[in-house]
């Protein structure tokens, strides 16, 4: 599973698993906790983060959403992707 990011603990992942989202999404890891995202929504489409780490995610995806849309398109195609700053980089 590729990195993408990693920010307060929390590390954000990206692979495709043929048939489990129809939509472009990402996942975060957090403390033994894991969930998928929505990268047009940001909502959580499975699994669960602590409330804090859902925030945390959603205000970063919100800021990346172009480069994880990118990223996305790169995965599809089984191509590497790009890291992306985290949230705690000045």
């Amino acid at each position: 599973m590729p990195q993408i990011s990693t920010f307060f603990g929390i590390t954000i992942y990206m692979y495709y698993a043929h048939g489990k989202h129809r939509q472009p999404y990402f996942h975060a890891k957090y403390q033994g906790f894991d969930a998928s995202f929505s990268i047009k929504t940001l909502k959580i489409l499975s699994g669960h983060l602590p409330h804090k780490a859902i925030n945390l995610v959603q205000v970063w995806a919100f800021e990346h959403q172009l480069e994880l849309l990118d990223n996305w398109s790169k995965v599809i195609k089984r191509e590497p992707v790009k890291k992306i700053p985290g949230a705690d980089c000045d």
